[in-house]
């Protein structure tokens, strides 16, 4: 074992299923610690971050839930989330924007009213942001201290920096609760979405959007799927996200996939770790072209979840 896998697998801590408490397991993708920078792990957990998956993946045997395990400690994960900058991360807010205003499309469709709305994990505040202007009244609350910064000077919000236990919130307080690309990075799902059911109003919509790591198109990529990161704790699937929910108080009413906006620049920036050449290649024609900036929709396996909490 070489220093840098030792310095790496010292960090590691081994965890139940967070869905059905069980340590039976099957291996999905073995670990490769030889990748592993155990020097850069601050720099890793971030909002754009593109570290491959370097830790062992495990399915349940019992409930399915595919999960890291052995896993980074808990501690550090959130250590790290709360530090550093991530320029690559704001700048696509425009297009995130879109995506957002897109996704409150179909969000007012079961709330029309536009109450208070709560986004954990807000990152730079672009969904707030498109919400604010919509009329609802907003919060939200994240991690990382730059980007909560970030969220002040560009939209002038104040976002609340840490976790959602950081906040003074009150049962049955909010409408909606959003969690854009969050419930796979958590280490504890299943204390999240009890905290969620407990500050949503009776009949109260959470929203989660994940990505399905049996999507047809994490089928054909295997290894290659950009949505297989270290930072990744949980990989759902329509199943598992289905039980999740259920078990914590949830009722599903609609699941389908998810598109973004982003810039075409970018998104061939972060396929640069699964397919160097093509990444290359691509990222060559485009500034040739003049095209960096142009802004497509995109669809990677990822799913938009609408659940309810029940109205009693």
């Amino acid at each position: 074992m070489t220093t840098q896998v030792q310095g790496y697998t010292q960090l590691l801590e081994s965890v139940p299923c967070n869905l059905c408490g069980a340590n039976d397991y099957s291996v999905i993708y073995p670990a490769r610690y030889d990748l592993a920078n155990p020097k850069n792990i601050m720099a890793s957990f971030r909002s754009s971050a593109d570290e491959i998956l370097v830790d062992q993946l495990v399915k349940c045997n019992r409930c399915g839930l595919q999960y890291l395990n052995p896993r980074l400690n808990q501690d550090l994960i959130i250590d790290a989330y709360s530090s550093g900058t991530d320029e690559t991360f704001v700048s696509q807010a425009p297009g995130r924007e879109k995506t957002f205003a897109k996704s409150l499309d179909f969000i007012e469709k079961y709330c029309p009213a536009k109450g208070k709305i709560l986004d954990i994990g807000t990152a730079g505040g672009s969904f707030l942001h498109v919400a604010r202007q919509r009329g609802w009244k907003v919060r939200g609350c994240e991690p990382n201290r730059w980007l909560c910064q970030w969220a002040k000077d560009h939209y002038g919000l104040d976002v609340t920096p840490g976790t959602v236990w950081a906040m003074d919130v009150t049962e049955n307080e909010f409408d909606v609760i959003t969690l854009w690309d969050v419930l796979e990075h958590v280490p504890d799902p299943t204390k999240l979405l009890r905290e969620c059911h407990r500050i949503l109003k009776p009949g109260g919509l959470l929203v989660v959007n994940y990505p399905d790591i049996e999507a047809s198109v994490s089928k054909v990529l295997g290894r290659k799927w950009v949505f297989l990161l270290s930072v990744h704790l949980f990989y759902f699937t329509v199943p598992t996200i289905l039980k999740v929910l259920e078990k914590n108080g949830f009722r599903l009413l609609r699941c389908k996939n998810h598109w973004q906006t982003l810039e075409i620049d970018y998104i061939l920036f972060r396929m640069k770790p699964y397919i160097p050449w093509l990444s290359d290649f691509g990222r060559h024609v485009v500034k040739t072209l003049r095209l960096q900036h142009m802004q497509i929709p995109y669809f990677m396996g990822q799913r938009f979840v609408l659940a309810q909490k029940d109205k009693r």
